[in-house]
């Protein structure tokens, strides 16, 4: 026998004025089953799905690197402000510092990064900052105050955003956590052919973008040939369609400077070994940037699986590392050659590292200090620091 939809109700009704303990039991219920369920949702969608939810909840950004930015930093910055515009929040990209090395430059120009400098806080033109490729502002008036919004990174360290950090220091580069931001969200890579208004899909990965995140990813794990993991290889493969070989090749074989090539020769002529490691003072230069290309000349001569070059500009001493023996992390390294001396700052990851002393407030006087930090140096290689 059917009953009519309105005696249901009408049952229904009776029972719950009967029993209202039961009935606030099953709101209870339900509360917990819906909030549960959307608090699970949440917390599964993935990084790039909640990094683009951030973004769309904002006006403007601030994306900042870290200072004298490299590709990787140039390339994530590009692609969080291209993420950014898809989903109609201003971005600007700032960075402290100086761009000089060659590739750098080259990069910027071939790709058109568009980036400004920042001396002091004042500069920002967003109170929301989002880092990349560092987890910590620094390099300019004012950075220890900033408070980031979100933090996308690669590099070991302790910084956080107050909304979103995503560090993954097993990583390659931080261009291939920005690469799996936009494939989370099924973005199209445009290749260099194509205009983006051919393609169907809410997002997409302009060809200038993708062409940068993979030179990003290229740079900073020598070529897919150390400090790699799958997850390189897969965003360098999901970028491929869009990248413009053209502009990569530019980007790849730029023009170096007289200056760069002496200093590289300076760093093979000074050089001092000791068994397997290599540690040359270049003295002082006026392109900082060169320091860590000699670092990359002097790593490739034979017999040597470890190699450190110093140099000095404006009363800071720069140093430069790079490793390819096992029984040496680099970063390690020099953040422990440098942990008691005044001022200093160290650290980065297994194959390369760096760091900086400052030499011109009467706490660390170099030369005279040359040996002592070239022992230290020797002995942090070694493990006995």
């Amino acid at each position: 026998m059917s009953v009519a939809p309105a005696e249901v109700v009408e049952r229904a009704v009776a029972f719950a004025r009967s029993h209202p303990e039961l009935l606030a039991t099953l709101l209870v219920v339900v509360a917990v089953l819906v909030g549960g369920g959307y608090l699970l949702h949440r917390l599964t969608r993935s990084a790039g799905v909640r990094f683009a939810s951030l973004l769309s909840d904002r006006d403007d950004v601030v994306v900042l690197t870290h200072p004298n930015p490299d590709p990787d930093a140039m390339a994530a910055a590009m692609g969080v402000a291209s993420l950014a515009e898809q989903v109609d929040t201003e971005a600007t990209i700032r960075f402290p510092g100086q761009i000089r090395h060659q590739e750098n430059r080259t990069f910027r120009n071939v790709l058109d990064v568009d980036l400004e400098p920042i001396e002091r806080v004042e500069d920002l033109d967003s109170r929301t900052v989002i880092l990349v490729d560092h987890n910590r502002p620094r390099g300019f008036t004012g950075a220890e105050g900033v408070r980031p919004l979100a933090v996308i990174d690669h590099h070991p360290g302790d910084g956080r955003g107050e909304s979103f950090t995503d560090v993954r220091t097993e990583y390659g580069a931080c261009s291939s956590v920005i690469a799996e931001y936009f494939r989370d969200l099924d973005a199209t890579p445009i290749p260099p052919d194509t205009h983006e208004s051919e393609v169907d899909g809410s997002y997409v990965v302009p060809s200038r973008v993708a062409t940068g995140l993979f030179f990003g990813i290229l740079t900073d794990t020598g070529r897919l040939t150390h400090g790699t993991i799958p997850a390189d290889f897969d965003a360098s493969s999901y970028l491929s369609p869009g990248v413009d070989e053209n502009l990569l090749d530019r980007i790849a074989n730029p023009q170096v400077s007289a200056e760069v090539l002496e200093i590289k020769a300076t760093a093979i002529e000074e050089r001092e070994v000791s068994g397997a490691f290599a540690i040359s003072d270049v003295g002082t230069v006026s392109n900082v940037d060169a320091i860590p290309q000699a670092a990359d000349e002097l790593i490739r001569l034979e017999g040597v699986t470890a190699a450190i070059v110093c140099g000095i500009r404006n009363g800071t001493l720069y140093l430069s590392g790079r490793s390819r023996d096992d029984r040496v992390h680099m970063g390690r390294a020099i953040k422990a050659a440098l942990n008691d001396v005044p001022g200093a700052t160290g650290g980065g990851h297994a194959r390369m590292g760096g760091g900086q002393v400052p030499i011109d407030d009467g706490d660390f006087v170099w030369p005279a200090r040359r040996a002592t930090l070239t022992d230290r140096l020797r002995r942090a290689l070694e493990g006995d620091v």
